[in-house]
Order: structure tokens, then sequence, then C-alpha cells
């Protein structure tokens, strides 16, 4: 994949037109009848918060507990994105970032040194395992013989 380019610059690139495309959708995704009323529109910004702010506690609280927090959060960040434009900004900025972590693990030279530490670590893993079933044997936390 090394091709003598700069991979950066293709990154920046391709964000920046992102961010065009994106300028022009900020704001509310309201219906336009909904936009129409102000109470209308001030209440259902309210409900979309409200909705947004369940689901990211939803996820925080997974966060420790078994479940996929971090896509839960940026679930909700996505529903608060419809209508404010603060979240489409932070989504805008988690997107590009994680686009960037993706072009940086995809390097060749990063997988490798990756796959070398897996690898060492899992040897060193494996000694510390052979050195304790060797000096205390394999003991069961259970009776198994009654």
């Amino acid at each position: 994949m090394n091709t003598g380019s700069d991979e950066r610059s293709e990154v920046e690139s391709a964000g920046k037109a992102a961010d065009s495309q994106d300028e022009q959708g900020l704001g509310s995704k309201a219906p336009k009848f909904i936009k129409s009323r102000r109470a209308l529109h001030l209440s259902w910004q309210v409900g979309v918060f409200v909705v947004g702010l369940a689901v990211v506690v939803a996820g925080i609280i997974m966060l420790p507990l078994p479940g996929p927090g971090w896509v839960v959060i940026f679930c909700g960040m996505a529903i608060w994105a419809t209508e404010f434009v603060w979240a489409q900004l932070v989504l805008r900025w988690t997107k590009r970032k994680v686009t960037e972590a993706a072009q940086r693990a995809l390097d060749p030279k990063v997988r490798r040194r990756n796959i070398i530490l897996t690898s060492i670590g899992l040897v060193i893993i494996g000694v510390l395992l052979g050195i304790y079933v060797w000096k205390f044997g394999i003991v069961m936390p259970w009776k198994i013989n009654e």
C-alpha cells in the first residue's frame, strides 16, 4: 500500500471534501412542518435531547457492564446530531479521528510491530503459565474425586 504518496495529505483532502459537503447540512433535520412552528420545534428539540441523553446514559452504564458501551454512546451522539450543530461537529470530529486511526493501523510497519508485540506477550504468558504448572501442578478449585 506504500506507493510513495503522502497518506496524511490524502486523508486531509478526503476530510476537507467531506467537511465541505457537511457544511451545507449543519442544523436541524426536523420536518418542515415542525420547523415552521416555534413551540413545536422547541418541543421537538427537547424530545430529541431527552432521547439522545437516555441513549448516551445507557451507553455510559454499559461501559463497565457487558454491552457495546461506546457504540451506544456514538448512537446517542448521532441522535443529538439530527438536531444540534454542536453534536454534528463532535460527530464529524470523531469520524475524522476514527478514519485517521484506521489509516495508521493499516500501515505495514505498525501492523508488523503489533504482531511482534502480541507474539512476545503470548510467549511470556505461556512461559509463566508453564512455570506455574511445573511448580504447583494443575489443582482444580473444586473436588472432582468426591
